[in-house]
């Protein structure tokens, strides 16, 4: 017989079974779907080639310093001279300095990620304009006009693909770093900048700080990113050797700038590798749990398909006798298989395309590169390769019948009797989905729980009522004590709006304006300086009188700031309270001065009065409850709070404290704020909860994700508990009758079945446990994001299983305990 009729055998064959079929087709569309999709989402976040003219030689070079726990401290001009003058394995480097810019010109003043390159950057990169001209060498220089340059994803969603923009005449402001104005030369193609939410890329020029000496010339000024290009023929591995080498080389010649506590270190990678990092975890990780739920599928079908052989036992026993031969009944099961599977895997590619544009949202909270997903053909060989697969699976597990052995199965029977060996299979296949569920449901309920202590931590702060409005700082054509003035202005005008509290200035929103580095150096009353190490380090925050107010923070000790710390006046300073108990413990830390002594501080702006002012030691007039604005579970925190009278102003937020809802605000405020400077940005208006509920989202989809894919892998895995057990209890229908008949009660049998079914979950979530260690070890190893389950995932999972498996277990166990005596021993 071909292969052609087998399939039309078995595909009447399956007509026959038409329920049975659905629910095959159904459990496949699932465990195959899911792949698909997620293997499309992988494909394209995390394998899927750059833009970037060769790309695969293209590398990211990356200065660390584990020892002060910062992971990219990047580099200095003169860091970065040194490595161009030694390094001979890389052709050329491009350099990236990233800035947050307040632009005015283009639609609506606003604040711009944005970038500050030299002119070899985009040869470097290897990249194209669509619109325009990219920055060239001929735009290098202080005397160079200021020129920008567009990212594509900016041009499109923000200025509407407007071909008008080039030629246009924007003002760049940096705060008290001083405004350029730039035209508009170009557009960048559609590619992936680094870092990813890179708005505009200017030349140097454009920003004030960059042409300054200290810039030049100081080897701590380090804001620099570092791109290299392998020239043909050359290695990732002899760059990174000759790299470290000549890094090596400059730390011994420059001990003082590379303390030996920090750890200074250098990497280099591929730049693929560095802009898909942020989603390399998440998506391999869910692709294990994809590859999981494809496990427990197969092994579900697997039982049905073994129950089916069983129940086909008389047909396939006569074919045999025929001279049917083993070969041919397994290409007649391979027809269905190949039947059943194949229409589970069009259906699943058909549910997969919606599933890859869901999950592309949820992936592009980790990677850009999410959002240009498209469904290409690989979802088609994705769903055929698993169909094959999940075909030749089925097509033999089951056990078939042989002419010539003396067990072979009965003719005349028309009973349901279960051999050892498909007995055995069907638990193993029961025990492998309980397994697999509990592994996703440990990792889920890790997820979970992690969750929920992040969202119940508590903040000290009043996040519900407090509403923060980015107000950047606006230096054109102000000088420093007008930029004060205009917020004290805001502040006095917000204050009067009905509901209002309390307004203050503040220098970031927390959580979500993270990343400012392990703090400066500092110092004290009392504190002795050891030779060759850094002083103990702190975070600077700028703030108006009324701050802590208005976040709901109290002053433990002394005094607020007032009026009367003014820019001529003693230098003070607010100490957090993790300062005051380390650096003066078991005193009054009131009265007491501290000072900064980091070396980076030269590299500030304003004269040199101003700077002498700026480490002078300031007297401490209050210490407050610590304010982790970085953490979202609070961590102890040293801080030194500065007013915005005495310090340069960096940031701009604004913090109202009100007894009403607090977005029936934004109008208002926007309103004074536009009616005091036209140009003023004002953004980003949320409460401190809203805030700290969009910097969870990550965690929270996670916690969704692969809830949802445990969810379903446990339903899954249950019917299967189910099925095998109300298979178990039909095939010993006879059994049971006698067992009644003999005295036995419905009871014990209610418990005999239930006691099987948690058998068999109790040994999946035993295989669970030990696969599930040995995974996590194993991707420990390669990603350390990676963390092994708590014991209360692991305890909670366990109970969810067994639980459920018993509960799964009662219609079947009810069954067995309602058996009819007479039915029962008339079965046969």
């Amino acid at each position: 017989m071909s292969f052609v009729s087998n399939l039309r055998v078995a595909f009447y064959s399956l007509m026959r079974t038409q329920g049975l079929a659905l629910t095959v087709i159904l459990t496949l569309a699932l465990g195959i779907g899911a792949n698909a999709a997620i293997f499309t989402l992988v494909r394209g976040v995390l394998l899927r080639p750059l833009v970037n003219r060769d790309e695969d030689r293209l590398i990211y070079i990356r200065q660390s310093a584990p020892g002060m726990r910062d992971e990219n401290t990047a580099f200095s001009v003169p860091e970065i001279q040194d490595l161009k003058a030694s390094v001979k394995t890389l052709s050329a480097f491009g350099d990236f300095s990233v800035i947050e810019f307040t632009m005015v010109g283009l639609g609506e003043p606003r604040v711009v990620q944005a970038g500050v390159v030299s002119g070899t950057f985009f040869e470097v990169m290897g990249l194209h304009p669509v619109l325009g001209r990219l920055i060239g060498p001929q735009d290098d220089g202080p005397q160079a006009a200021g020129v920008a340059v567009l990212t594509y994803r900016f041009w499109a969603t923000t200025l509407g693909k407007d071909p008008s923009v080039i030629g246009k005449t924007v003002r760049f402001g940096s705060g008290p770093m001083g405004d350029r104005s730039a035209t508009v030369i170009g557009v960048l193609e559609p590619s992936v900048p680094y870092p990813q939410d890179t708005e505009i890329i200017a030349n140097v020029v454009t920003s004030p700080h960059h042409l300054s000496a200290t810039m030049v010339t100081g080897r701590l000024h380090r804001m620099t990113e570092l791109f290299g290009r392998l020239p043909p023929g050359a290695t990732l591995d002899q760059a990174r050797a000759e790299l470290r080498t000549v890094y090596e080389a400059m730390t011994k010649a420059h001990p003082e700038d590379y303390p030996a506590k920090a750890e200074y270190q250098i990497g280099a990678k591929l730049l693929r590798e560095q802009i898909t990092s942020g989603a390399r975890t998440v998506l391999l990780v869910l692709l294990a749990a994809s590859a999981l739920v494809f496990i427990i599928a197969c092994s579900n079908v697997a039982n049905l398909i073994l129950a089916r052989t069983v129940r086909r036992e008389g047909e396939l026993a006569v074919r045999t006798a025929l001279g049917a031969s083993t070969g041919a009944l397994r290409r007649m099961l391979l027809a269905e298989s190949l039947l059943l599977c194949g229409a589970g895997a069009a259906l699943g590619v058909m549910s997969a395309q919606p599933l890859v544009a869901v999950l592309a949202r949820y992936a592009s909270r980790f990677s850009v590169r999410a959002l240009d997903l498209t469904v290409d053909s690989s979802l088609l060989w994705v769903g055929a390769a698993l169909a094959i697969v999940a075909a030749v699976i089925l097509a033999f597990v089951p056990r078939l019948p042989s002419a010539d052995t003396s067990n072979g199965l009965n003719l005349s029977s028309g009973s349901v009797r279960i051999t050892g060996s498909t007995n055995r299979r069907q638990r193993i296949f029961a025990v492998t989905q309980i397994a697999a569920s509990f592994v996703l449901l440990a990792g889920a309920s890790m997820l979970i729980t992690t969750l929920i202590a992040l969202q119940t931590a508590q903040t000290g702060l009043d996040t519900r009522h407090v509403l923060s409005i980015n107000v950047p700082a606006m230096s054109y054509g102000k000088t420093p004590q007008q930029v004060v003035d205009f917020y004290k202005e805001s502040i006095r005008s917000i204050d009067a709006l009905p509901g209002v509290n309390k307004t203050a200035f503040g220098m970031v929103t927390p959580w979500r304006d993270s990343g400012f580095g392990p703090g400066m150096q500092f110092s004290g009353d009392g504190h002795v300086h050891v030779p060759g190490e850094d002083d103990p380090r702190a975070k600077w925050r700028v703030i108006s009188p009324g701050f802590f107010a208005s976040l709901g923070v109290p002053i433990i000790a002394g005094r607020d700031f007032s009026a009367q710390d003014g820019p001529d006046k003693e230098p003070v300073v607010i100490v957090s309270e993790t300062l005051a108990r380390r650096m003066f413990p078991n005193q009054d830390a009131v009265n007491r001065h501290v000072y900064w002594t980091d070396p980076v501080l030269q590299f500030f702006p304003g004269t040199e009065v101003e700077k002498a002012r700026l480490v002078a030691p300031h007297r401490i007039i209050g210490v407050t409850a610590d304010i982790d604005d970085e953490h979202v579970v609070p961590e102890p925190i040293v801080t030194i709070y500065s007013t915005f009278e005495q310090s340069a102003i960096f940031g701009g937020r604004l913090f109202i404290h009100t007894s009403t809802d607090p977005y029936s605000l934004v109008a208002p405020v926007t309103r004074i704020i536009h009616d005091m400077s036209a140009d003023q940005p004002v953004e980003h208006a949320a409460t401190l909860e809203d805030v700290r509920a969009e910097v969870l989202t990550p965690d929270r989809l996670n916690s969704l994700v692969f809830g949802v894919f445990a969810a379903v892998a446990l339903a899954i895995a249950l019917v299967g508990v189910a099925g095998v057990l109300a298979f178990s209890v039909s095939a010993r229908t006879r059994e049971f009758g006698i067992r009644l008949a003999l005295g036995s009660q419905p009871r014990d049998l209610l418990k005999d079945v239930i006691a099987e079914g948690a058998a068999m979950a109790a040994g999946g979530v035993l295989a669970g446990a030990a696969f599930g260690f040995v995974l996590a070890r194993l991707a420990g190893s390669y990603f350390p994001d990676v963390k092994m389950p708590g014991v209360l995932p692991v305890v909670l999972s366990a109970f969810v299983l067994l639980t459920a498996a018993v509960v799964a277990s009662w219609l079947p166990a009810a069954r067995a305990a309602g058996v009819d005596v007479i039915q029962a021993l008339r079965s046969e």
